[in-house]
């Protein structure tokens, strides 16, 4: 059997998009329903878990993905956190702005690869 190649399996992960976020919205429309944590917006909530989960499974970890998808996540928590009453907007708006600034600091880690995106092919470099 040959190997799948890279675009196959890039497009394997970007498949996975839409299944999470239905699963996400139900989850949180459930958790509502329930009464578990009645009063928040898990629409907007779940989706930016998703999208911070989803950066790391379409893109992988680089540079970039290393500041999207822990930001989003963070950003989900403390969206709980200010639906249900124990941070106000005054207090969730500056620690984003430290968690970017933190983040973005660690992106500079020579350890951390550049996207994909970013990084030319030899024979592109060649040509230019």
């Amino acid at each position: 059997m040959s190997q799948p190649s890279a675009t196959t399996k890039k497009t394997d992960k970007k498949t996975l998009i839409l299944p999470l976020l239905i699963i996400s919205i139900g989850s949180g429309w459930l958790l509502t329903t329930l009464g578990i944590v009645p009063g928040i917006n898990w629409i907007w909530t779940l989706g930016l878990a998703v999208v911070g989960l989803l950066s790391f499974a379409v893109s992988g970890i680089d540079k970039s993905t290393v500041v999207i998808g822990p930001f989003f996540l963070i950003a989900s928590c403390l969206s709980v956190l200010r639906q249900t009453g124990r941070i106000t907007l005054d207090v969730e708006v500056p620690i984003l702005v430290i968690v970017v600034g933190c983040l973005l600091l660690i992106a500079r880690s020579k350890s951390i690869p550049l996207p994909d995106w970013v990084v030319l092919e030899p024979k592109e470099r060649a040509n230019k």
